[in-house]
C-alpha cells in the first residue's frame, strides 16, 4: 500500500502539470480569438444550463439531446467560418453565431 503513494503522487503531479500548462494555453488562446472564445463560452455556458435543467427535471433528456444537438451544430459551424479565415471570426460570423446561440438559450427552462 506503501508503494503505491509515490505513484499516486506522481500521478497527481503529471496532471497537475498538464492541467496548468492547458490553463495557459487557454488563456493565450482567448488573447488570440476573442471572438470564438466568446463564442464557445457561451456554449459551454448553455451545456451547463441544460445539465442543469434534466438534473432538475425541467426539460427531458429528448428535449436535452435536441438542444445540444443545436448546441453541436453552432460550434460546427463556428469551426468551419474559422477554418476560412486562418482561426479566426469576424464581428458578423460571431453576431450571426450570438443570434442563434440566443435562440437556443431561449428555449432552455421553457
Amino acid at each position: 500500500m506503501f508503494r503505491r503513494a509515490p505513484t499516486l503522487f506522481a500521478a497527481a503531479l503529471v496532471m497537475g502539470s498538464f492541467m496548468t500548462a492547458n490553463a495557459l494555453a487557454e488563456s493565450q488562446w482567448d488573447k488570440d480569438h476573442p471572438r470564438r472564445a466568446e463564442v464557445n463560452g457561451r456554449l459551454a455556458n448553455q451545456n451547463a444550463r441544460i445539465h442543469n435543467e434534466v438534473k432538475d427535471g425541467q426539460i427531458t433528456r429528448a428535449q436535452a439531446a435536441g438542444l445540444h444537438k443545436e448546441d453541436h451544430q453552432i460550434r460546427q459551424e463556428e469551426r468551419d467560418m474559422a477554418s476560412q479565415n486562418n482561426g479566426h471570426i469576424t464581428k458578423q460570423e460571431q453576431r450571426t453565431l450570438n443570434q442563434q446561440e440566443n435562440g437556443v438559450s431561449r428555449q432552455i427552462g421553457q
